[in-house]
């Protein structure tokens, strides 16, 4: 009997399978799952062998089908299509809650959330989202106010007729001539840049295709800085075009692929500033500003080990590097003619434990932002003595970083706070006086108090001893007592922090009596640089142990239920929850795997893939290293699904994604059906049209999550689903 007939056979029998938790649980058979065909394909690399029984579900043309999903082939379609139509079948006795669950975040969301306006020179510059609008509106006023408003761009009308939608980098040229922006219509990240006469009211005809994203106007607003995508989507040459013209100039070419690329103007508009890094190295090349057309120089020529960062201030460069073993960074002086390694001068002394992560000059002031035990902490100096002052901030759990928009003459610095039970408020600090104004705090729907919500910051114990700090919301009228579910969040990789910030989608759970934690664990920086180095390449599994032992922690101090943890993960921390079903399924009643990476031994093994040469240094090059190979294989979580009793799963998935392939989630559900001995439902939502993380645009975002929140919910119920 094949396995389709099994299911339907046993269909009519109300298969019966043990639960993690030890309770009985029916298998869900209002639609029998989709049957995943196998074509086993032998792979030998190094001297190993694996057979990938799902490879057929990767299009052998995947990177068309990034620039235009409708080319994806017939026979996967129709299976993305099945997956799509088990999972709604699946969640049907969910569908009233998820409905609920977004009504309630979008009247939350419904309201004045955008960042107070901005002065530049006679304007002030300001968002809004119209009411029921899933894009912003960009416009301005006159600084004089006088009332008088100017449409710039209608991002909801832009939208019109495009499945996926999204923005960036929208901004105004420094003479107030000119609006540019990036759309993209797909979700692969490949963007096209329009530039719109704000005198005629029209846009300009001579687009920019092909465009990373991150682009600046030259302080003379007659040209624009891009950056251009390669073939394989790789950040790959700067080049500069006339604002009214066609005809690019390049300005900067990579020479090693493996990198990261942005280009943006110095905070007090002195230089065009072009940097590329990875975790190990980076490079900076400035364009002076006055001087728009000139050669590109670099700071200091890259080296290996060696990460800087460069502002200018008060006529000498400010460095932000980890130069001579300041694994948490420090801050040292360059003389701009004599830039290079040799010349720079210690200013601010690397010191442990406080890791400086951004930087930002005014005409009297320099601030910088460390981290310190996972929070932000804001020091300024003063022109002249040099004194330090730290602004403070004195929530156990919180996010603090720079507006996008500051004036650098005002010496007011621009800051946007938040923590899990404060929405974002904009600040606007005086550093001479040191005082402080609330200009705007982001709207959370009638009757929200942050006052009925508590934020703590746990700790738990790693198995090697590390004290991993853990973020955690719940409702000041609910103490813990053991019996409540508990969402828990990771991501652990690259060095990338998850910091404690303000989601009105997570009170619509913790509204119905959960918690909500998020599990800094090794892997990314919240601890400092080194948290990130102690769990790369050979010792990335400490940031999954780390994981178990927060989930750990948190049911033994009566956080949690034993057994009512549900587990998310966002593309790396995709492979994070993916890891530790494998490792302790017991532990999980649910997993939500958003983009998961979880296709991992073979994605590091195709080095055409945009993103993996950038991600050698923490993964290891499965391809030349033995030892890389192996280490990989024995947790990337598609190989090591075997048969156990496996908690429901939800991942998602969009056929446009470039950094994680649809087909990673859809080859690790597969196998996941075909191994799990539990009949808990395997599932996969696809976005046909949609990049990295789903539907773009903030309803598109809370759809999502009222999904996700509904599967939570249903899989800590202990009812089943269907």
């Amino acid at each position: 009997m094949n396995r389709r007939a099994f299911l339907l056979s046993t269909s009519a029998l109300g298969l019966i399978s043990l639960a993690p938790d030890g309770a009985l649980a029916t298998s869900c058979m209002a639609l029998p799952p989709p049957t995943t065909q196998k074509i086993p394909l032998k792979i030998r690399q190094l001297g190993r062998e694996r057979i990938d029984d799902y490879a057929w579900l990767k299009d052998p043309n995947w990177k068309a089908v990034w620039q235009n999903p409708q080319v994806l082939r017939k026979e996967i379609l129709e299976h993305l299509k099945t997956e799509n139509a088990y999972a709604s079948a699946v969640m049907a006795r969910e569908k009233q809650l998820e409905a609920d669950l977004y009504a309630e975040m979008a009247s939350r969301a419904d309201t004045d959330d955008t960042p107070p306006g901005h002065r530049n020179g006679d304007w002030i510059y300001f968002t809004r989202f119209s009411a029921g609008a899933n894009n912003l509106s960009y416009l301005r006023r006159p600084s004089g106010g006088d009332g008088s408003e100017e449409l710039l761009l209608d991002g909801q009308e832009r939208s019109r007729g495009h499945t996926y939608f999204k923005i960036v980098g929208a901004t105004n040229s420094p003479d107030q001539a000119l609006f540019a922006w990036g759309e993209d219509v797909f979700g692969s990240e490949r963007f096209r840049i329009h530039i719109k006469d704000l005198k005629s009211g029209t846009i300009l005809p001579n687009t920019i295709d092909g465009a990373f994203g991150p682009f600046v106007f030259s302080s003379d607003s007659q040209w624009i800085f891009w950056i251009w995508r390669d073939e394989n989507s790789r950040p790959a040459k700067v080049f500069r075009r006339p604002v009214r013209g066609v005809d690019d100039i390049l300005v900067y070419e990579q020479s090693d692929l493996a990198n990261l690329m942005t280009v943006t103007r110095t905070a007090s508009g002195s230089h065009v500033m072009i940097r590329t890094w990875n975790a190990d190295d980076s490079e900076v090349w400035l364009v002076p500003a006055d001087n728009p057309t000139a050669p590109a120089a670099v700071v200091q020529p890259r080296q290996t080990g060696l990460v800087y960062s460069v502002e200018e201030w008060r006529g000498r460069f400010v460095i932000l590097t980890n130069a001579d073993d300041a694994v948490d960074f420090k801050l040292m002086w360059a003389d701009p003619q004599k830039s290079g390694r040799e010349h720079w001068r210690d200013w601010i002394m690397h010191r442990p434990g406080h890791f400086v992560i951004d930087m930002l000059p005014f005409a009297g002031h320099f601030v910088w932002i460390e981290r310190v035990d996972a929070n932000p902490v804001v020091v300024s100096v003063r022109a002249g003595d040099l004194a330090q002052s730290v602004i403070p901030f004195d929530e156990a759990a919180y996010a603090v970083s720079f507006d996008d928009d500051q004036e650098f003459e005002r010496d007011r610095v621009r800051l946007v706070y938040q923590s899990p039970r404060q929405p974002k408020s904009w600040i606007e600090y005086e550093l001479s006086a040191g005082s402080r104004k609330t200009l705007k705090v982001q709207g959370a729907g009638a009757g929200f108090s942050p006052d009925n919500y508590v934020v703590e910051r746990v700790w738990a114990r790693a198995d090697d001893g590390a004290r991993v700090p853990i973020t955690l919301l719940r409702r000041k009228s609910e103490p813990p007592n053991g019996k409540r579910p508990l969402l828990l969040y990771g991501y652990g990789s690259y060095g990338w922090p998850t910091d404690a910030e303000f989601s009105i989608s997570n009170l619509s759970l913790v509204d119905r009596g959960w918690a909500y934690a998020i599990a800094h664990v090794r892997g990314g920086s919240e601890m400092g640089w080194a948290w990130y180095l102690q769990a790369r390449q050979f010792q990335k599994k400490k940031t999954f142990t780390d994981f178990i032992s927060c989930a750990q922690h948190l049911g033994e101090a009566g956080y949690a239920a034993r057994n009512k943890i549900v587990i998310h993960g966002f593309s790396a921390g995709g492979l994070l929850v993916g890891a530790v079903t494998n490792l302790r399924p017991d532990l999980w009643a649910g997993v939500i795997a958003q983009a998961p990476f979880v296709d991992m031994l073979n994605t590091m093994s195709d080095a055409s893939h945009p993103l993996v040469p950038l991600t050698y240094p923490d993964w290891g090059n499965p391809l030349v290293d033995p030892a890389a190979y192996d280490y990989i294989a024995s947790y990337s979580p598609y190989e090591n699904v075997s048969a156990k009793a496996y908690p429901p799963v939800l991942a998602t998935t969009s056929v446009a994604d470039d950094r994680v392939g649809y087909w990673e989630p859809a080859k690790w559900i597969a196998k996941l059906r075909a191994k799990s001995t539990s009949g808990n439902p395997m599932m996969m939502h696809v976005d046909v049209e949609a990049g990295h993380g789903g539907a773009a645009g903030r309803l598109a975002e809370l759809k999502r999550d009222a999904m996700f929140y509904a599967f939570a919910i249903a899989a800590a119920s202990g009812q089943g689903f269907c």
